[in-house]
């Protein structure tokens, strides 16, 4: 697995006003720099060292986002009220309840 195929982006801290670069496979990493490129070095080499330090240990290393395979498939619980409301707008618009939500989502 490589650290480099991880989500990373950076993002601007009003708090600590710097930026600050995330792992969105380690939620519980970040780095502060006042430039963006070095907060992202700076996240890129944390999540090195940790990835390093899970495999030295035996521990599982979470794999990249970008290398699952997704299958397009979910289910999803909604009150039964939502629910009868998709199916008539489905129905209204003459599409699949499958359609509707899909193309609700990619909004």
């Amino acid at each position: 697995m490589n650290p480099q195929h991880y989500t990373y982006r950076v993002t601007w801290s009003e708090e600590d006003q710097e930026h600050v670069g995330l792992c969105a496979e380690f939620p519980s990493l970040s780095w502060l720099d006042a430039d963006p490129a070095l907060a992202l070095r700076g996240i890129m080499g944390v999540v090195a060292e940790t990835v390093a330090d899970l495999r030295n240990n035996g521990e599982p290393v979470p794999e990249p986002i970008a290398e699952r395979r997704f299958s397009g498939r979910f289910a999803v619980r909604v009150p039964p009220m939502i629910h009868r409301r998709l199916a008539l707008e489905a129905a209204e618009e003459g599409i699949s309840m499958n359609r509707l939500i899909s193309a609700k989502l990619a909004l």
